[in-house]
């Protein structure tokens, strides 16, 4: 069987859209010699539409775009993902589901069994889990239908999770052929991992797998695509593209597929630019404005932005203070000129000293601290947000996730901004980055990742004053955050108790600076923000 296969770009809520692309691609994928035609999980809706779901009219919108799409289908039958109501009376009121269409007849709906409840997921508090796995029957074929988490293995996920086996049971059932729509989105390298279980499950299973994968950004969750179909004996046979927009037609798998080696790291410069792109595209902004201080973080973000947005559209200002390097803001200008982006130079020495002056009577008797540091810093926030103000631009913040983290930044300060790009790059995955950018040529001035990194808000300032060295911050930042160990085990690994506890409680008590930060892009295993979620008031001492 020809299975079509539409790895496409939704939106949450623009069902005028989601339906668009969706017809698009099935009628381009029908003229291409398509039987059937497959697109990623909660197509119409878009994925995920959290809490619009219980908006008056989402879900009868979705419903009502379901039927529209199902008119338009013509001989080749169309799966679609879409949002259910719940009739049953009881449980959660709606569906995470997938619609079988054909012409001239109802319907069939299949409901997603597996639903996760961990990281950024949190698919219970909306839906209802189906009851069964059974096979439809078309075109002298069993064909087996699930949604995203239903094909997971035990051995993929974060702990033994479902007592379901949903593919094992459409096997059993009689399934000759396994389709999965799916919405499942980056993180650094996730793709090999996805890919890994879905050739384990197809041979365990004994049946090809079809698998589509949404593509694009939505918030803060980027989705890379990577579609792909898999023979029988589990050799992967055709792999769409990553980060972009696809059409195939899947032949039946047999011949296996031959691949270059993997680049998680490019990958990840990949996911990085879609998902600034489209928070763009989809949130209706037009143009960027950041600061560029020399450093290396404002310069991977002003990378990626115009490798997103293209150099007419990112605008970049320098900001020196009093303790700003000629070198940094050489490095800064330098940066800027091989971009072929606009750098405005906006000194903050004058308005900083003016501001010392105005609070020197309620500060008197009392010594410089990090009082003065902070104060450099919102001032650049300040000029920051006239710009953004003005210009119609929205702000880039540049920090790292090792400096969110600690709480090395400064509340409305360097975390001015509408969307923080690289908030979840520890920082030694920023250098990493940034090397593999340069793999060919200079664009991030050699002296940018060379230099020692400081924040420059006081004489000789280094980040190292501070903070232990990246690479041990980071590995501990990894066990604590992403793995969730407690200190004793990370201890165990190695590290010294005392700098564990130091880091470890610098973590949790600048939960409140992250609780106001600007939204960023996920691209690890846990994020802050939505993938990780404490208390500001409370007591626990790990």
């Amino acid at each position: 069987m020809k299975i079509g296969i539409a790895q496409i770009n939704t939106t949450v809520g623009d069902f005028p859209g989601n339906s668009a692309a969706i017809l698009s691609a099935y009628h381009s994928l029908v003229a291409e010699g398509a039987e059937l035609v497959i697109t990623p999980e909660l197509s119409i809706p878009g994925y995920p539409p959290l809490d619009l779901i219980f908006a008056g009219e989402f879900v009868e919108r979705n419903l009502a775009t379901l039927g529209e799409v199902h008119a338009f289908v013509g001989e080749v039958p169309l799966v679609v993902g879409f949002i259910d109501r719940n009739t049953t009376g009881h449980g959660k009121p709606f569906h995470n589901a997938a619609a079988f269409l054909e012409r001239g007849k109802p319907p069939v709906i299949i409901h997603k069994r597996l639903l996760p409840t961990y990281d950024v997921f949190d698919e219970a508090r909306y839906f209802e889990p189906g009851a069964s796995s059974t096979p439809i029957n078309f075109g002298g074929r069993r064909i087996g239908i699930t949604i995203c988490e239903d094909l997971w293995t035990p051995d993929y996920l974060p702990g033994p999770l479902y007592r379901a086996d949903p593919p094992a049971e459409l096997a059993a059932a009689g399934a000759e052929i396994l389709l999965n729509l799916s919405a499942s989105p980056f993180q650094y390298g996730k793709p090999a991992r996805r890919l890994q279980m879905l050739d384990a499950q197809a041979k365990r299973l004994g049946i090809p797998i079809y698998y589509c994968n949404s593509v694009g950004g939505n918030d803060q969750l980027v989705f890379d695509g990577h579609s792909v179909a898999i023979s029988g004996d589990g050799i992967r046979c055709h792999e769409l593209a990553g980060f972009n927009e696809e059409l195939a037609v899947m032949e039946e798998p047999s011949a296996p597929l031959l691949r270059d080696h993997r680049d998680d790291l490019r990958e990840l410069y990949h996911a990085l630019v879609l998902g600034l792109r489209d928070y763009f595209r989809k949130c209706g902004f037009k143009s960027a404005v950041l600061g560029l201080s020399g450093g290396i973080d404002s310069a991977l973000t002003a990378v990626l932005a115009v490798e997103a947005l293209g150099r007419e559209h990112v605008t970049g200002a320098a900001m020196p203070g009093p303790y700003s390097s000629e070198g940094s803001v050489k490095d800064a200008f330098l940066l800027a000129e091989t971009l072929g982006i606009k750098c405005l130079n906006l000194p903050i020495k004058e308005s900083y000293e003016v501001m010392k002056r105005g609070l020197s009577k309620a500060f008197e008797g009392r010594p410089e601290d990090a009082t003065e540091e902070n104060l450099q810093a919102r001032l650049r926030g300040i000029t920051m947000m006239a710009l953004s103000n003005k210009f119609g631009s929205l702000l880039l913040t540049t920090g790292n996730k090792s400096e969110l983290a600690v709480g090395y930044c400064t509340l409305y300060g360097d975390m001015c901004g509408g969307l923080a790009v690289i908030s979840d790059l520890p920082k030694t995955l920023v250098y990493a980055l940034s090397r593999w950018i340069n793999r060919d040529r200079e664009i991030i001035p050699v002296s940018t990742i060379e230099k020692a990194p400081s924040a420059e808000l006081r004489p000789d300032q280094k980040d190292q004053d501070t903070l232990p060295p990246y690479d041990e911050l980071d590995a501990i930042l990894s066990l604590y955050v992403e793995e969730n160990l407690p200190v004793s085990a990370i201890v165990a690994r190695g590290h010294d108790e005392a700098l564990v506890r130091r880091i470890t409680a610098l973590i949790d008590r600048n939960e409140y600076k992250r609780e106001q930060a600007a939204p960023g892009l996920k691209v690890t295993g846990r994020a802050f923000g939505m993938g990780r979620r404490l208390p500001l008031a409370q007591r626990y001492t790990p």
